[in-house]
């Protein structure tokens, strides 16, 4: 007969804290190897894929030759992939839970194919917070540059995770208590039909140049469908971008044995990593999200998506921030939206500012984002 252990997770302590305070600033020496060193052709479209991004920019050799870039180039969000600091993997506060929750990038220059990434980070600032979900929660904050092999400064991002104690989520958030009531929920044909109408129609602007000169100030962007989402779904956006902690047989062992907090016991009793409540049910409810959900990355990465298309290909993203409102679980769909903000010219480059967010079909508010894209003029 199975047997259910009740467990108790680490919490936050003001020791805990204040041995984390005093990393703030220090560059992070040796770390977790990246999932990817260098922009490959298979590298970029299997996150490109991983996203749900077929842009033959990133994709087609045959197409992106012909382009004023000259080859494939990677698409800007590829960056999480050279970095397991943006993508999440924090220090410190041992066994306490990681959520990331947003970031805010700079790009510079073009990741090309071929071109070999390196990175320097450093923990930013720690700023306590009071939640719905968790009540107390720690937001960590990490700031990366990204250099390419010539040693040029292609991006840099801050990016941050709240840490907060499981139990309490569990057993005192309030987020997600109306979701939890609800009954599982299943679409009908014409509910699934409605939705994928949006893929159908999907745009790509691609060769087609959108000049500056022709946009206008609350322009609205295409609506973009993400989902539903699926557990199948969120391990694509893994294949690509590589995750935090999986790993397998020995390397799994590896990872254990140097940093027990991310080793979790399974209903094996096997020591597992975390990063399970993206496609473990049971687990992620332990950790009082509503259910197994997305990565935070990869929805970043859908709202740059979003913009990509939009742009084209002579279009250059220049900033995107995104700022994750609640955990989007198997099963919802997301609705992206966006319009033009406003237009201008600064330091000679014509840029658009764009706001962003997206909703479930609840209409449930999951992610807010922005954008500065860079654009051709007329003259």
């Amino acid at each position: 007969m199975d047997t259910v252990t009740e467990r108790s997770f680490p919490k936050i302590t003001d020791k805990g804290l204040e041995a984390l305070r005093q990393r703030i600033g220090v560059k992070i020496g040796q770390t977790v190897e990246p999932w990817c060193y260098e922009a490959t052709r298979d590298n970029i479209r299997h996150y490109a894929h991983g996203i749900g991004d077929d842009n033959p920019l990133w994709c087609v050799p045959d197409y992106a030759e012909k382009t004023s870039h000259g080859g494939i180039v990677a698409l800007p969000s590829f960056l999480f992939a050279t970095s397991r600091i943006v993508s999440g993997y924090v220090g410190g506060l041992a066994g306490v839970h990681a959520m990331w929750s947003g970031s805010d990038w700079k790009w510079h220059k073009t990741v090309r194919r071929n071109d070999t990434i390196s990175t320097e980070s450093w923990l930013k600032d720690i700023v306590e917070h009071e939640t719905r979900f968790a009540g107390r929660a720690i937001q960590q904050i990490y700031h990366v540059d990204f250099y390419n092999q010539h040693g040029d400064l292609i991006a840099g991002a801050d990016s941050w995770c709240f840490r907060t104690e499981r139990d309490r989520a569990r057993e005192q958030g309030t987020k997600y208590k109306e979701v939890n009531a609800r009954p599982p929920r299943r679409y009908s044909e014409q509910e699934l039909a409605d939705a994928y109408k949006l893929y159908a129609e999907e745009k790509i602007r691609g060769a087609v140049p959108r000049y500056w000169q022709d946009v206008s100030d609350g322009e609205e962007l295409p609506t973009m469908l993400k989902g539903p989402m699926t557990v199948t779904g969120f391990i694509a956006y893994a294949q690509g971008w590589g995750g935090l902690y999986i790993r397998a047989n020995k390397l799994a062992w590896r990872l254990v044995d140097a940093h027990p907090g991310a080793g979790i016991a399974n209903r094996f009793g096997i020591p597992d990593c975390p990063e399970r409540v993206h496609w473990e049910e049971e687990f992620a409810r332990e950790v009082g999200a509503p259910g197994a959900y997305d990565y935070g990355p990869e929805r970043a990465s859908w709202l740059t998506h979003h913009m990509t298309n939009w742009m084209g290909d002579d279009g250059f993203l220049r900033a995107a921030t995104c700022k994750i409102r609640r955990h989007n679980p198997a099963g919802d769909m997301l609705f992206i939206k966006g319009k033009v903000k406003r237009k201008y010219v600064e330091g000679g480059r014509h840029l658009v500012e764009i706001e962003q967010e997206a909703r479930n079909q609840e209409n449930e508010l999951s992610v807010l984002g922005t954008g500065i894209v860079e654009l051709p003029s007329r003259r």
